[in-house]
Order: structure tokens, then sequence, then C-alpha cells
């Protein structure tokens, strides 16, 4: 299907890295990366990751195989990332704030050949290669310092020790280019697949269609570049027009923010509504003068209108609100500078098409709900190794989101919820059913239920109904403690609730509709 709004696919030699490090001469002194140790330029980068190429292959990589980043947001992850895509390689980027049980299933599931990690990130990783049953030939570490032993070497004695690779490899835009984690309803994480052509589509469509980015763009993302979010914030959209990238290794926080904004002049930040609140309540709260911003971008979980008119308001710049998924690798429905209607989630990004569908899967009226489906040239590969998820998702040239929606008369569409039991806190999928089993694992639980609540911003929390075995006591406290020990940490519910029992159908299954009402109706 052609579409007149997208302009023509790339050529079949092209490599994502090579398109991303090429056109920039006249750029080469310029910072492509800023973070908090050193500034890397364009011409810089161009050497590092040709060099990393290079020393990738000379690991014994092969094209095609996997290797896994576990890294804090610096000027080595994108060093890391191209590099491998540079030789042909594919990078399999991993959340870290994940434990070393995921870690483990991680690298089993992905057969990843080398690690490229963070030197605070490698006590975790050991706990995955111990517990894990792959072994992994090469461990690569970023920073530092960290005690040497067989098999692992520091980042920038392997790029010292090698020349640059001249020539990318010749992959072609349907190739494999990287991999990305998809938390799931039930179950393990799905290895999402991209292709070297995706993250040009969503630059091309998104990055420079929508959001207008220019090389004098100074850009800052509070969501970090494992994230699909991430990866376009501040990688793929300001490496395709030139502009420079502040990376911040630490927490989001608002005062972290805050910092980069004034000593950086960020022109351009994408962040989360749960973070746009804590920016407001913060008494660091800086004036309008005091910063540059003329773009502001949300996603991640849905912008109440109230949050974003207050940020509006404040810094005189709209907040440019939009959804993307990990499947479709960045926003494919949006609000646009210029035309910004709060509360929504705006209107199909041009180069996509977008219809909500019933149940049966036929198309529904403006003004009622739908599940949605995009169409568009970014869409995954893939699960890795999971045919039935794969097609349960990937149907024809149609992705099913997930998401509910509605449409509204002036094409715009509002945001209703999930088609799961899905929960997205501060902007990264939380499943009930993984805090649920945690839960039960507590001596002193019977059971327990866990769905989202909204807070006075208008946000989702998680909140768990528990059920206690007769006899039992526990405190909320300690039950969050349990939790945090289990899993990673921004998954233990906010909130608790103790019951004396849980609502059930007369077959058992838990009715958390029924919660959900019980919430409303005592917050009315």
């Amino acid at each position: 299907m052609t579409d007149p709004v997208r302009p023509a696919a790339p050529g079949a030699d092209f490599n994502l890295a090579a398109h991303l490090l090429g056109g920039h001469e006249s750029r080469a002194a310029r910072p492509a990366f800023i973070d908090d140790r050193r500034s890397l330029s364009y011409g810089g980068l161009a050497d590092e990751v040709r060099r990393l190429a290079s020393a990738l292959l000379g690991l014994g990589l092969r094209r095609e195989e996997r290797v896994l980043l576990l890294m804090h947001d610096c000027c080595e992850w994108p060093v890391a990332f191209l590099g491998a895509l540079h030789a042909g390689i594919v990078p399999v980027a991993v959340n870290t704030l994940l434990t070393a049980e995921d870690y483990a299933y991680m690298l089993a599931h992905s057969r990843a050949q080398a690690v490229i990690v963070s030197a605070a990130l490698l006590p975790v990783l050991e706990q995955a290669m111990a517990a894990g049953p792959h072994e992994v030939g090469s461990v690569v570490i970023a920073g530092g310092p960290f005690t040497p032993a067989p098999g692992r070497e520091a980042l920038a004695d392997l790029l010292a020790r090698h020349a640059p690779q001249a020539q990318a490899a010749p992959v072609g835009p349907d190739a494999p280019g990287f991999w990305l984690y998809s938390s799931g309803s039930t179950g393990r994480p799905k290895g999402t697949v991209h292709s070297h052509g995706n993250a040009w589509w969503t630059a091309q469509l998104y990055g420079i269609g929508v959001l207008g980015l220019r090389d004098s763009d100074v850009c800052f993302s509070a969501a970090k570049l494992y994230f699909a979010y991430g990866l376009g914030n501040a990688l793929s959209f300001p490496l395709s027009v030139g502009a420079t990238v502040v990376l911040m290794a630490e927490r989001p926080t608002p005062d972290a923010v805050f910092r980069r904004w004034r000593e950086h002049r960020v022109t351009v930040f994408y962040g989360a509504p749960t973070g746009f609140a804590g920016m407001l309540a913060s008494p660091a709260l800086p004036a309008r003068e005091a910063v540059s911003l003329r773009l502001v971008s949300s996603a991640g979980e849905a912008l109440p209108a109230e949050l974003g008119e207050r940020f509006s308001a404040h810094f005189g710049v709209d907040v440019i609100d939009g959804i993307g998924s990990t499947e479709m690798l960045h926003i494919f429905l949006s609000n646009r500078p210029g035309q910004v209607r709060y509360g929504s989630t705006g209107w199909p990004v041009p180069g996509y098409r977008i219809e909500l569908r019933d149940d049966e899967g036929r198309p529904v009226p403006d003004g009622e709900t739908g599940d949605l489906y995009i169409e568009g040239p970014s869409a995954a590969l893939m699960y890795w190794g999971n045919r039935e998820k794969s097609r349960e998702t990937f149907q024809g040239a149609w992705t099913r989101s997930g998401d509910k929606y509605l449409r509204n008369p002036d094409g715009s569409y509002t945001y209703a919820g999930r088609s799961d039991d899905m929960l997205k806190v501060s902007g990264i999928y939380v499943s009930p059913f993984e805090v649920e089993a945690t839960l039960v694992q507590h001596p002193a639980v019977l059971e327990s239920a866990v769905i989202g609540v909204t807070d006075g911003d208008g946000l989702t929390r998680a909140k768990a109904f528990v059920v206690l075995k007769p006899g039992a006591s526990v405190s909320d406290e300690t039950l969050k403690a349990f939790v945090k020990e289990r899993l990673a940490p921004y998954k233990y519910p906010r909130l608790i609730e103790f019951l004396d029992e849980l609502p059930k159908t007369a077959t058992g299954k838990i009715q958390r509709f029924r919660l959900r009402e019980r919430e409303a109706a005592g917050s009315a």
C-alpha cells in the first residue's frame, strides 16, 4: 500500500548507524551528546562507533547475533547501540531497574553473545549470569572502576585497540536491527524485534514531520534510552537533524531536570505526566524566563488536561501529548505544535492510519469506545520466539495496541483505558498479576488483587487489595517492602487496603472491575 504522506523507503543497503552518522561533516566539532562526565562531538561519535563495530567483530560476534546493553544513559550508550548496528550485530537494550532474575531470563531468551554494561550495574549482571543457564562470551564494562577478570574488558581499552570499521554492514531496511523488551499482562517480557528502517521512519514522520526538530536544538529526555520513547527522543530524532542531546544517568527528579535545563539551555524536553506533576509541585520550579524551552513532549501515560494547561500557563509552551508503543517504536497518535487539545491524545500522525474496532473487529462510530489498531511503517517485525503473541498483536498490516479509545467529532482521539488489566505507572507498564503473585508469597497473605486508581493529579497509582490468612497480621508498609525486595522497585503498590474477601464470579475468578467500581464510588 502506498501513502502519499510517507517518503520513499530507504535503499536496499540501508544501515541505521551509517545513516545517523552520515551527513554531519560540517558538524564534526559540534557536541552530539553531553553527559555528566564528558561531551562527545559528532566526529568523536563516528570514530567511537566505528571502532566498537570493529571490536565486536573482533570478539567473535557475527551478523545478527545479539549483544545485551545494560547501561545507564551516558555517552557510551549511543556508541554501544550504534556500534553494534554498524557491524550488523543486534543490540538488545534493557531496562536498568530490573532484577537479576529478569536479566537472567533476557540473556537466555536473546542468547546474547556479549554484554555491554555500566560498571555500576556489573554486580546485578554477575548475579544474573551466575543464576541463568546461558553463558555469555564477553562482558564489556563502560565506566569504572571494576575488578578485572577473564572475559571482562573495559570499553575504553577495547576502543583504543581497534581501528575504525570504515564500511557499515549493508543490511537493508527490513533486516533485524535491535530489540526492546515489552511487558505483557501475563508471563515473561516479550522481545520486540525492530528493523533498521523502523527508527528511520519514526524520525521522519514524527521527529521531523510533527515536532519539527532542528539542528540548533538541545534535546533532553526524562525517558531513558532503553525505552522506545527515549530511544527516539535522545538518539534517532536528534541525530537525524544534527541536534545536541543531554544525557543523565540519575533518576529524572525535578531538581535534576531543572539543573540540566539551566546548565545546557535545553530547548526540547521530553517527559511524562508523572514528571510534570512533580515539577509543578516543586518549590524549585524555575520561572519561565530562566529556561529556554521551545517544545515539550509528553507520552508514557495519558496527560490530564489540567496538568497540561498548568504547565503551559507557567512556561508559555504547549505540552505535545501523544501515544506510542514499544511495538510501533514511537508515537503514532499525537497533538502537535499549534494544534493542541488538552484532555485528548490528538490526531493520527501523518503516515499512520488509526482504526477503532469492537470485539468482533468491526469499526465503531465516533463517540463510542473501541480497541485501537494502527497501520504504519514502523511496526515491529515480531515478538522473538512467541508466535502466539505475535499473531495476536501484529495482524497483517495492522498492530493491535491493547488500548481503548474513542474518536471525537474533530477527529482527535481520547484515551479510555486498557483492553487488558495492565497498568501504566509513571509511564512504565506494570502487570497486576505479577504484583499479586508476589504479594501472595508473603506468609500472611491469602490472596490479593491489584488495580489502578487515580490520584489528585489525574495520574494512575497501583493499589492492592489484600486478604490475610486467618489469624495473620501484617502492616501495609511491610508488604510494600516485601514487594520491593522481589520485583523492580517501581512495581510495588503505592496503596494497600485489607479486605475480608475479594469479589469473585461463581467460578472463583476475581472481579477487578468490582474493585474499580468500589474505588470510583468512594471517590465520588
